[in-house]
């Protein structure tokens, strides 16, 4: 409420000779000064204060104007007066007064409408500080965005140096290799040619010298004692006439360069591209009917539409989009995500059983407008038709009693093919292990020990992915969900555990893949934060890699020279680099060709220092030499011998063979080193539920992660 209280004014004279001051005697509520009060003082005060002024004996003295503080609830309108009500229409005290101009209107106790401002005041102070920690958090969020991007802008601008410097080794190289055939060549027909050079200089040489000589005889006297000589230049002659001389060339000066720039120089203009999107989350949206229901086992899509700050469509493509499916137990089915290349994108899941879901959609690790969606997964019409209610009520339950799969990152589209929705509703039950393979030559191997039900304590897990084995005996397990990693004796023993939530180095956002150096130290790669923490073996944190290289990283190994191999999902390539962080090669790239990938999950290391890896989209494994040159592939979309519906782990053995983990036909199979199928291991009497990361123990068993049912499984493998 503004205070409208005049000034009440005093006027004092303050004597300097006598040291006090003195009121004025004729002082009244009407005396001021113009302007203060309104109207002209009495003459009385005014005669007074002129004597003071112009007195000779107070030409020491001067008039000061003392201001006294108003009265505490003083009238706005009526000096002193006491204001005891206020108005609520018209937002001011009154004091009795005023009572005739606001009688009509509401009124209530001044100390009532006091505190009642005081209230307001701090409710509003209170809701402006509360928007303290968002605007801290935003600005953090900001600042870390920003800092990603100078990353990212000093990871290209090394990466455009590196390009440029080895294209220029090339193109030095080239030049050599051009110069030196130059050289080569030019002598080899030069030396022909003169070679023929110096024949026919030394044939003309001793034909001119014979025939000068010939001319000089014959010039002279003819006698018996020139006769012998005349008689020799004569065979000189013979001879000269039937010398066989190399008169026609024998080379040609044809030395040309064909150098097809055209294509080069365009190939150079065209080189390299800065790809960006002015995308924001908080602008951008998802519409489709998958949005709030699908069906189980059938694929359901959603159309994301990105848009700029402005909220105008961008009309580009190439953004970081990420969709998952979070099941009730808390585990995550993925999808694919389709770039239309035009500022759309589609996101194809499928769900493998009914309930209620949560579907998450992010750009940029932020989510869109109305993320995350609530999603209703029901049963098909046609399939309640086919069972008896009681049989619908069993499968019901036997559903919504199976956790769904654990991935992370992978379960984008689990290989759903027309064939296969009956599969899918085989997916609850235990038949999806080995037993109906019996008759294909299973390795008849037994489950040894299974560790962990869902949970966030010791030997409890939340979505595992990745696996690790070390040659002292241990296992260790990326527990995505719970933000750390376990780790296990062979025989199942909590060993230890380490890690902490968050985005700063040494913390764990969401760890998927897990690899142990032959140093000692623990090699995590941690898909939210996007690089690759190192850590010692007592889980403190030493360094990271890749930051501002790396988009997605999923899975981690280490080759034969202690080199980390890094798998990233979302930017689908391969990355090598040294320990220290220094990037030594990458290969790889979104496609279906077979130097790319389609969201690739994990790798291993086999004697010959060749690099495994899981193309998860495109259902295959390929093996590459360091350099990324393809060595070999195998592996098709389906669920027979050899056939894969999205493979994710993976391990050699010491004879070469590969071991892969079958995410979406819940298995495990086994392949020589040519990428021959050999046989199954046998998961029958613990089936497995969309396996994750696979490894050798160093006793020579078999460990995967079942993060479907959160858990891992030991395995007797007969090598």
């Amino acid at each position: 409420m503004a205070s409208r209280l005049k000034t009440l004014t005093l006027i004092a004279c303050v004597s300097g000779k006598q040291g006090h001051s003195r009121v004025c005697p004729q002082y009244e509520p009407s005396c001021g000064i113009r302007g203060v009060f309104g109207g002209s003082p009495p003459p009385g005060c005014h005669s007074q204060m002129e004597a003071h002024q112009h007195s000779p004996d107070s030409s020491s003295e001067e008039c000061t104007v003392l201001e006294a503080p108003p009265g505490k609830n003083t009238c706005p309108q009526h000096a002193g007066k006491v204001a005891e009500l206020y108005c609520s229409a018209c937002e001011c005290a009154l004091c009795e007064d005023c009572m005739s101009d606001h009688e009509e209107h509401p009124k209530v106790p001044l100390s009532q409408a006091l505190e009642q401002h005081r209230s307001n005041l701090q409710e509003r102070l209170g809701i402006v500080q509360n928007r303290l920690p968002q605007i801290s958090d935003a600005l953090s969020f900001v600042k870390e965005i920003l800092q990603q991007l100078s990353n990212q802008r000093t990871s290209i601008e090394e990466d455009i140096q590196s390009s440029f410097e080895d294209l220029h080794k090339q193109l030095d190289v080239r030049k050599s290799v051009l110069l030196m055939e130059l050289e080569v060549t030019y002598g080899l027909k030069q030396k022909v040619l003169q070679a023929q050079v110096d024949s026919l200089i030394r044939g003309e040489g001793d034909i001119t010298a014979t025939c000068t000589q010939t001319e000089e005889a014959l010039a002279g006297e003819a006698c018996v004692a020139s006769l012998q000589a005349e008689r020799e230049l004569a065979e000189r002659l013979a001879e000269l006439a039937g010398l066989g001389l190399p008169c026609q060339p024998e080379e040609n000066d044809q030395l040309d360069l064909v150098m097809e720039t055209d294509g080069l120089r365009k190939s150079i203009h065209n080189l390299g591209t800065i790809v960006t999107t002015s995308a924001v989350a908080s602008q951008s949206e998802a519409m489709g009917a998958g949005l709030e229901q699908c069906i189980v086992g059938h694929p359901a899509s959603v159309t994301i539409v990105t848009r700029d700050k402005s909220g105008g469509a961008c009309k580009s493509g190439n953004a970081i989009l990420s969709a998952e499916v979070f099941t009730p137990d808390g585990s995550i089915v993925d999808g694919e995500i389709v770039d239309h290349k035009n500022g759309t994108y589609e996101f194809v899941y499928t769900v493998p059983k009914e309930g209620n879901f949560a579907l998450a959609l992010r750009l940029y690790d932020q989510h869109i407008k109305g993320s995350p969606f609530k999603l209703t997964v029901t049963r098909a019409l046609e399939a309640e038709v086919e069972v008896s209610p009681s049989t619908t009520t069993a499968t019901s339950s036997a559903a919504n009693a199976t956790p769904s799969t654990g991935s992370s990152e992978g379960a984008k589209r689990r290989g759903k093919s027309p064939g296969q929705k009956k599969k899918g509703s085989k997916r609850a039950s235990s038949a999806l292990g080995t037993p109906r393979r019996k008759t294909q030559n299973p390795i008849e191997d037994d489950l040894i020990f299974r560790i962990g039900t869902k949970g966030r304590n010791k030997g409890e897990f939340t979505n595992l992915q990745g696996v690790a084995a070390s040659s002292t005996g241990r296992i260790l397990i990326a527990d995505s969900n719970n933000q750390c990693v376990q780790i296990f004796s062979n025989e199942g023993e909590f060993k230890s555990r380490f890690g902490v939530r968050g985005r700063l180095p040494g913390q764990l956002q969401r760890p998927t893949g897990v690899a142990v150096h032959p140093s000692g130290d623990i090699i995590i790669a941690d898909y939210d934060n996007k690089w690759v923490s190192i850590f010692s073996c007592e889980g403190k944190f030493k360094a990271k890699l890749g930051s501002g290289r790396l988009m997605g990283p999923k899975g981690v190994s280490v080759d034969q020279n202690g080199h980390v191999i890094v798998v990233d999902n979302k930017a689908c390539t391969v990355f090598i680099f040294q320990l220290t962080g220094k990037l030594i090669t990458k290969f790889g790239s979104r496609g279906n060709g077979d130097k790319q990938f389609a969201g690739p999950h994990f790798a291993a290391v086999n004697k010959n220092n060749e690099i495994i890896v899981t193309d998860f989209h495109n259902h295959s494994v390929k093996v590459f030499t360091p350099e990324g040159e393809l060595v070999l592939k195998f592996g098709s979309n389906g669920e027979g011998n050899g056939q894969f519906n999205a493979p994710t782990g993976v391990a050699v053995d010491v004879n070469g063979n590969i071991i892969v983990a079958d995410w979406g036909n819940s298995r495990i199979q086994v392949f020589d080193g040519s990428g021959s199928f050999l046989s199954y291991i046998n998961t029958s009497a613990d089936p497995l539920y969309g396996p994750q990361g696979l490894a050798l123990t160093s006793d020579g068993h078999v460990v995967v992660a079942d993060s479907g049912n959160h858990c891992f499984k030991v395995y007797r493998y007969l090598q």
